[in-house]
């Protein structure tokens, strides 16, 4: 199944372009689901970066491709960089599932008006984890961690007040006890505003590189070439060599509505359509009110259509102070997941 984005040449041309064709499009990209989505989970490696950093989108379904408000919003659309209208830091923990933590941090900073760089880190990590074997289930005595890391760095640029678009490159490493991978990937993004009330498009594709092996000191073995044999040479040092494991690449298009209510009071609705490499397509939408630009509260429903999907309702809110030149903003969020349990997000930002 082949992606193909296209992108206006005429902005006269695309301003014909209403909300019902949006619309179509993604329920176009719905009805292929049915008949082309095929289910590898568990193919590839890299899984932590599917774990959306962001409390405001998380809250909202995790929909959110044309989000462009926050710095975390590149993770989800580096193209959203540039829009950022001041430089941008935050941090988010996750309480994610089964006592593992999850730590995001991320500082996009405005070179001028048109172009922003940004920096990003993720860390994931199990605590120590008991050791069994079927001779041992219950442990034999000795324990072990997973921790894996991203760095990223990222560019975002406005081509116009209408398009702009961006990148970002990652480097990934995943440590399982005494053995790791490590590999390279490229997330690319555009968002454009179709409409002079806001609506915006956005498509992005993450986590595209190559795939990497497995290697430390727990694929070192002894071997015997031939132990039926008299006279061979036994315990030779050897070295298990894996596969080469693909990383989760995402593609996301979506379509955000602002909505003015009032003088005061604004209701932003998202909807974003995924095709992944390792799962099923599926849906995601969520909506934000917004009174006074000070409080925030959120609802979304994330992964609809996907084949055996364990998350569901998503709930958050937020707050916002403006002190001088500064915003200051924390948001939480909370997330079903089925019989899982639930995870939750706290994010804390500050804008300059």
């Amino acid at each position: 199944m082949k992606d193909i984005l296209i992108f206006p040449k005429d902005r006269i041309i695309v301003r014909k372009y209403c909300t019902t064709h949006v619309l179509a499009i993604l329920l176009l990209l719905l009805s292929s689901s049915s008949v082309f989505s095929q289910s590898k989970t568990g193919t590839t490696i890299g899984q932590f970066l599917l774990i959306e950093p962001s409390a405001r989108v998380a809250g909202m379904g995790n929909a959110g491709v044309t989000s462009y408000t926050e710095a975390i919003s590149s993770y989800y659309n580096p193209a959203a960089l540039g829009k950022l209208n001041k430089s941008d830091v935050q941090f988010t923990h996750n309480q994610w599932l089964a006592g593992i933590q999850y730590d995001y941090a991320t500082l996009a900073v405005k070179i001028d008006e048109a172009n922003t760089l940004s920096l990003s880190f993720t860390s994931l990590n199990s605590g120590e984890i008991d050791v069994r074997t079927v001779e041992q289930p219950l442990g034999t005595g000795e324990r072990y961690t997973v921790s894996n890391i991203a760095l990223g760095v990222g560019y975002g640029r406005r081509i116009s007040d209408r398009f702009s678009l961006g990148l970002q490159l990652n480097y990934i490493q995943e440590t399982i006890w005494r053995s790791s991978i490590s590999t390279f990937a490229l997330n690319i993004g555009t968002l454009y505003r179709i409409s002079e009330d806001g609506i915006h498009i956005g498509a992005s594709i993450s986590n595209y590189g190559m795939p990497a092996r497995y290697s430390g000191s727990d694929l070192r073995i002894r071997y015997n070439h031939n132990p039926d044999q008299h006279g061979t040479i036994d315990n030779i040092p050897a070295e298990i060599k894996t596969d080469g494991f693909p990383l989760p690449v995402v593609f996301r298009v979506g379509i955000g509505y602002p909505v003015k209510v009032g003088m005061n009071n604004e209701v932003f609705v998202s909807v974003d359509a995924y095709h992944p490499n390792d799962n099923t397509e599926s849906v995601s939408f969520g909506a934000e009110w917004r009174f006074r630009n000070l409080i925030f509260l959120r609802s979304g429903y994330q992964r609809l259509f996907e084949e055996d999907s364990e998350v569901g309702l998503t709930l958050g809110f937020g707050l916002q102070y403006e002190l001088f030149d500064y915003d200051l903003r924390f948001d939480y969020a909370w997330a079903d997941h089925g019989r899982l349990g639930a995870s939750q997000r706290f994010t804390l930002g500050l804008a300059f």
